[in-house]
């Protein structure tokens, strides 16, 4: 790699660490960035996975006291996510590098839309969600719509928190320190079967995961240090925008 290569996905690690701290939304920096180096579309996909997912596994250890109430509820949950990575991380490695072309721009439209409208998607949910669903959480639907979430998570991973609480709230979770659990042990789940299968087949450039491994680390850390002190509505705009101008692009540069 050139130096300015280095610093490119460097720095954009740096951000996507600090961002997933703050207000999510982080692969919005660092995949632009691999494929920017000259790194084909499903290895950069996997290499960003695997670089951005230590941060999915202290996400989930830090809420280790909140998940512990929830040991019996978590295992059809946790099937069903391991199932769903597993599976979203065969397609990706199935998919062509000139597929994946095709389908970035729409996979980053998707993430904006979710990332931009994800208040109102949870008020949504919760105006649909029957009553009475608080006492039974583990419906057929909710798994469904947990097994797509963890397809999509697999695959592509950008948006799909939302995705997640949007699946919880239609098992009947409400409380957010719950939901937050739950779906940071999910989330690790996915990402973790599905670098393993990166890993395995071979898919990751590792001399740029190990760049981006240092660097998002200590975003995450960095960004963990000033969230207090930024605006949550500035984060969330400037990542829809980084999200709304990165999707034109590619639209732009798909032929």
């Amino acid at each position: 790699m050139e130096i300015w290569q280095i610093a490119l996905i460097g720095i954009a690690a740096l951000a996507a660490g600090a961002m997933n701290s703050l207000a999510g939304g982080g692969t919005f920096f660092s995949f632009p960035a691999l494929l920017a180096v000259g790194v084909p579309p499903v290895m950069a996909n996997a290499s960003n996975s695997v670089a951005l997912w230590p941060a999915s596994l202290s996400s989930a250890f830090a809420y280790r006291r909140e998940l512990a109430r929830y040991r019996k509820t978590l295992a059809a949950l946790s099937i069903v996510a391991f199932l769903g990575g597993a599976a979203g991380g065969l397609l990706l490695l199935a998919t062509r590098d000139n597929t994946f072309s095709v389908l970035i721009p729409w996979l980053l439209l998707l993430a904006t839309l979710l990332f931009a409208f994800s208040g109102q998607v949870s008020r949504l949910v919760a105006r649909l969600r029957p009553a009475g669903a608080e006492a039974r959480r583990q419906g057929a639907g909710g798994l469904l719509f947990q097994l797509a979430v963890s397809v999509y998570g697999g695959f592509f991973g950008a948006g799909m928190g939302i995705l997640m609480l949007a699946s919880l709230a239609i098992q009947g979770y409400s409380d957010i320190h719950e939901i937050n659990a739950i779906k940071n042990w999910l989330a690790a789940v996915i990402y973790s079967v599905a670098v393993a299968t990166f890993v395995f087949a071979g898919a990751v450039s590792w001399p740029h995961t190990l760049v981006m491994l240092a660097t998002a680390t200590l975003g995450g850390y960095l960004g963990a240090a000033v969230a207090r002190r930024i605006p949550a509505v500035w984060l969330r705009r400037f990542i829809i925008a980084v999200g709304g101008v990165l999707t034109a692009y590619y639209f732009q540069k798909t032929p």
